[in-house]
């Protein structure tokens, strides 16, 4: 009998909370009407949107009037951006960014540019972080709208010195967007943003709710054409049962975020330590020390990295890759480029709340012969 399949890719989507479940099923009873109208089955559905709004509002630290629903993290990404660039409008149409924003991000810079606005990207180190020194620069820079950074690498998991590149963009008097998907309802949110995006499934939330977070005297203006739903920020209605179960779901993650991120980092460090010392020709990428609690990242040379992804999959493990010679792309990951690192052979594993020390036991006893047997095919031996 086979072992059973081990899930280690929660920086894609985490498993659905069962607190999700439950509100989620919960909701489909009472949150079918329009939370618009006036008659009773549409107050409750009004009172169940207001209550997730103000319930993430609270874990997110801001105003309940300050929230807006999306119909995903990708939409809340785009509106973002376009929406901070159009509200900046009369001072400058440069957006500046980091070399490994999320593609959702780098996507709406294109938008951009190609309608003739302009873009500065800066660049990190090989460990994945922040130039801070270009990014004071770059901001610094007459008629720069919007800078945009993601709290912590998607891909590597370095958190970035958000902070500090906020404290730049306020002496420059330019407005923060933080894409903080990875770290909402994980770790502690940094202060200085004007506007916040996250996405539900990577806490535990269902897919297709995305939070558009703009704080009060924020420039923003809607890049969709007028909704007088959700502030008027994102168009449409929302699908309010998932909306209730992502509200849910990141109150019962945030309140065991941080026991969660102790409990995950001391396994993240166990696959760090394991994977360089017992595969040959590895590198372990981001920065060792300030980085996500449950998210690793390395690079196998040798390898290709789309058959060491069906390798694993094969033995049970599902991780992802931002290598070169992956399915979704012949290019290597964006993040791992401006890193200057290796990545070929790329598996990025990322824990959740479900993740045993049995499942990575399993999964480092396992790779390094999944990895020699890779390498023997492909005529790669003797080291």
């Amino acid at each position: 009998m086979s072992a059973s399949p081990v899930y280690l890719d929660a920086a894609t989507a985490a498993p659905m909370h069962p607190v999700a479940r439950q509100a989620l099923l919960a909701a489909l009873d009472d949150g079918w009407a329009d939370p618009g109208k006036l008659y009773t089955q549409a107050r409750r559905a009004r009172q169940l949107l207001d209550a997730a709004r103000e319930a993430t509002a609270l874990t997110l630290g801001v105003r309940a009037d300050e929230v807006s629903f999306t119909p995903s993290g990708t939409t809340a990404a785009h509106g973002a951006v376009l929406g901070g660039l159009a509200g900046r409008r009369r001072v400058g149409s440069t957006l500046v960014h980091s070399a490994i924003e999320h593609s959702a991000v780098l996507h709406a810079a294109e938008r951009h540019v190609g309608a003739g606005g302009s873009a500065t990207e800066v660049p990190v180190d090989r460990l994945g972080r922040l130039d801070l020194a270009a990014w004071s620069s770059a901001v610094r820079a007459p008629g720069v709208a919007l800078a945009a950074l993601i709290t912590a690498s998607h891909e590597v998991g370095t958190v970035q010195p958000v902070a500090e590149a906020a404290a730049a963009c306020a002496d420059a008097g330019v407005p923060l967007y933080v894409d903080a998907a990875q770290s909402v309802g994980r770790v502690p949110l940094p202060a200085g943003w004007s506007v916040l995006t996250a996405s539900a499934h990577k806490w535990g939330g269902p897919p297709g709710v995305g939070v558009l977070a703009v704080r009060k005297g924020a420039r923003w203006e809607s890049p969709w054409p007028a909704d007088e739903r959700e502030s008027g920020r994102t168009p449409g209605v929302v699908n309010l049962p998932a909306v209730v179960a992502a509200a849910a779901s990141l109150r019962a993650a945030a309140a065991d975020a941080a026991a969660e991120a102790t409990r995950l980092a001391a396994l993240v460090d166990r696959v760090r330590e394991r994977v360089a010392a017992e595969v040959p020709d590895v590198e372990v990428v981001g920065d060792p020390v300030l980085r996500l609690p449950h998210l690793v990242t390395f690079s196998c040379l040798y390898v290709d990295g789309e058959a060491l992804l069906h390798a694993l999959d094969r033995r049970g493990f599902a991780v992802s890759s931002g290598s070169s010679c992956t399915s979704s792309t012949l290019r290597p990951s964006h993040v791992l480029e401006a890193m200057g690192v290796l990545s070929h052979g790329n598996v990025r594993v990322s824990l959740h709340r479900e993740t045993t020390e049995a499942d990575v036991e399993r999964f480092l006893t396992e790779l390094p012969g999944i990895v020699a047997g890779l390498r023997a095919e492909a005529g790669v031996v003797g080291l």
